[in-house]
């Protein structure tokens, strides 16, 4: 039998990889892909190929990590609301294939840039064009996630509302992050030119709160009334399922 403050600390372990894997993934991006500069771009991508790569890849397991953390907490939650805990579950799937698709573009821009292939083809402006191209889809592919990785936090934070587990107030900080992915994934696109500094303050609303639930799993797991059975394993609830 699996006790919740273990699904929980499991939970908070997946979860710390999915925060601190992204943002060293950004970060390396940041570093090398400069806005409206083709040359300068491709340039950093083929002198820091190793790095880039290995922002590929981070992007990449954190993607499993996003599941691994949503299994754990379906396992953790699941007895709140069966529907809404499986409702968590498919955002983030869907966030896991958007992402993983647009992780294509950044290894396009990749090759592009480290192929002589492209430059014979193109010519050395052109495939720095491309290679700029396709590093600007990634970051665009990144911000239209939040369609989905910012959903995913309204049924998250309902069962953690419901649970009992933890204090209400971060289940309705989730709900609450959700909107501001999905302002900054608006503001970006329908206002582009508004000041950058709107966009960070709502990726703050956003992330804030679920660096707070992370905290709090790795922490202090969940708050679990004496006498509380705990929760089948995984394996124990398919068998169950097979058994119906």
């Amino acid at each position: 039998m699996q006790s919740p403050k273990t699904l929980a600390r499991i939970a908070g372990l997946f979860y710390l990889t999915l925060v601190v894997l992204p943002l060293f993934a950004q970060a390396v991006r940041t570093s090398i892909v400069v806005p409206g500069n083709a040359a300068a771009t491709a340039g950093n991508i083929r002198a820091s190929a190793a790095l880039f790569r290995l922002s590929f890849v981070s992007d990449l397991t954190a993607s499993v990590s996003f599941i691994l953390t949503a299994m754990a907490l379906y396992l953790l939650l699941k007895h709140v609301n069966p529907l809404v805990a499986a409702a968590m579950v498919v955002f983030v799937v869907a966030s896991v294939a958007e992402g993983s698709l647009n992780g294509l573009n950044q290894y396009t821009a990749l090759t592009i840039a480290t192929s002589d292939v492209y430059t014979h083809t193109f010519g050395k402006a052109g495939a720095d064009a491309l290679t700029l191209l396709f590093a600007d889809m990634q970051n665009n592919g990144s911000r239209l996630g939040a369609i989905f990785f910012g959903p995913w936090l309204v049924p998250l934070g309902y069962l953690v509302i419901r649970s009992g587990y933890f204090p209400k107030v971060l289940g309705v900080l989730l709900i609450i992050g959700c909107f501001g992915y999905l302002a900054t994934l608006y503001v970006t696109f329908l206002a582009p030119n508004a000041p950058s500094a709107i966009s960070t303050l709502l990726i703050l609303v956003g992330g804030i709160p679920e660096i707070l639930f992370m905290g709090w799993l790795l922490v202090k797991g969940v708050r679990v009334p004496a006498g509380t059975v705990p929760l089948a394993p995984a394996s124990a609830v398919g068998q169950s399922v097979v058994d119906r």
